[in-house]
């Protein structure tokens, strides 16, 4: 077996995590993940824990993701010393099938004037297809409108992994995994991977522009990471496919002409496929620049290195090569990474046979030094930890089958 098969199966073994257990109802329909969710086309063969999470404006923390009857569910509690979750709310999806496993999950963001969206990847017939779906509130997130279509193209095509986020003039701005670009088949044309697609919304989801390219060529199956300029604008960064075979990941400005895109990682990983695992990224406030963590596979003393890595970039999205540093583990894998002025934190799960742990990495000189800590463990399943933050504030969200537990970051 091969290091990247041996990876893939390492990467195999588990899928998400959390640190207080909800009170009635969702408490219930985590214990019950155990048991695969299906719909009506794709059933799973493992449970689908994929959850998203975000901190309201009135410092809230909520968590949105899939009960075992692959119903979708929002939930929330104050923070503090004891969480205390609210029952969950099963949201209504109609016959939508949903995604929730690993890279794709859905999401929740919250905006100016009571705004709150909830996105997610609709699978259809076809494999590897999808339609990215929303739901909408004035509210706070206390009522939610029925599910619509984000983008205008209707294709049985691939719109996958989505992600939502608002700038800091309050628009929301949706980017996607697209295939609209690819030549017909039997042409003798040639287009690697897919597009990055994307559409922004001025009145909190009510209404969207046109759908709108960012860049061709990215990779097919990973997530985009998204943070905020020192201006409020959003920057991405996703995994992307450099001269035909080299999957590496491209930065570049939200709402940029399309193709006008960075370099942002050089470890040369030659691989005609997609290895599931995007990137992070934070604006690094002290240097306008930002912190970024990945998962490749380099060359190192001419022998491959399958590593987790973090580094930092410039403003403009380029890397800084002294500021490259392997995680201190050799079984991580799905970082996240949040930064508030000097206070960095790196977070991921780390998996030796049926035990994953959660680890964190912080810092708190702007990423030059770092200290590790074992935040929680759990046997079986688990999903990837995500990362919410409310200014200064830091939390993990990790769900298994369980619990969902929550630890708050303490620099």
């Amino acid at each position: 077996m091969n290091l990247f098969n041996r990876w893939c199966a390492v990467l195999g073994l588990v899928m998400v995590g959390l640190c207080v257990v909800p009170q009635a109802g969702a408490q219930d329909a985590v214990k019950e993940a155990s048991k695969p969710a299906a719909t009506s086309q794709h059933r799973h063969l493992r449970p689908q824990l994929a959850t998203g999470a975000a901190i309201a404006p009135d410092g809230r923390l909520w968590v949105v993701g899939l009960n075992a009857q692959a119903q979708l569910f929002v939930q929330s509690t104050p923070l503090g010393a004891a969480l205390q979750w609210s029952e969950a709310r099963i949201l209504n999806t109609g016959a939508d099938p949903i995604a929730a496993d690993g890279e794709s999950r859905p999401k929740i963001a919250f905006g100016p004037n009571g705004w709150a969206v909830i996105s997610y990847t609709m699978p259809l017939a076809k494999p590897y297809t999808g339609f990215i779906r929303m739901l909408r509130s004035s509210d706070g997130g206390q009522t939610f409108g029925a599910p619509f279509t984000v983008h205008q193209d209707r294709q049985e095509i691939t719109h996958r992994f989505d992600s939502v986020a608002f700038d800091a003039q309050g628009v929301l701005h949706t980017l996607w995994v697209d295939k609209r670009d690819q030549p017909p088949k039997g042409s003798a044309q040639k287009y690697a991977g897919a597009a990055i697609y994307r559409n922004e919304s001025k009145d909190g989801g009510q209404t969207f522009g046109p759908d709108t390219k960012l860049a061709d060529h990215s990779c097919e199956c990973c997530r985009i990471g998204l943070a905020r300029n020192p201006q409020g604008q959003l920057q991405a960064t996703w995994r992307h496919v450099f001269d035909s075979s080299t999957r590496d990941h491209a930065f570049a400005s939200v709402g940029a002409p399309a193709n006008r895109i960075t370099r942002s990682t050089y470890d040369g990983w030659q691989i005609n496929a997609c290895p599931h695992h995007g990137p992070g990224l934070a604006l690094n406030a002290s240097t306008s620049g930002y912190h970024t963590v990945w998962f490749g596979i380099r060359k190192v003393n001419g022998e491959d290195q399958a590593a987790v890595r973090y580094a930092r970039l410039n403003a403009q999205g380029e890397p800084l090569p002294e500021t490259l540093r392997v995680l201190p583990d050799a079984r991580a894998e799905h970082a996240d990474v949040l930064a508030d002025g000097q206070n960095v934190a790196v977070v991921w799960r780390s998996s030796e046979g049926a035990v994953t742990s959660l680890k964190a990495w912080l810092s708190t000189d702007g990423g030059q030094n770092f200290a590790l800590k074992t935040l929680g463990q759990a046997t079986g399943y688990n999903d990837h930890p995500r990362l919410a933050q409310s200014g200064s504030r830091m939390v993990v969200v990790w769900r298994n089958t369980q619990e969902t537990q929550v630890h708050e970051l303490r620099f």
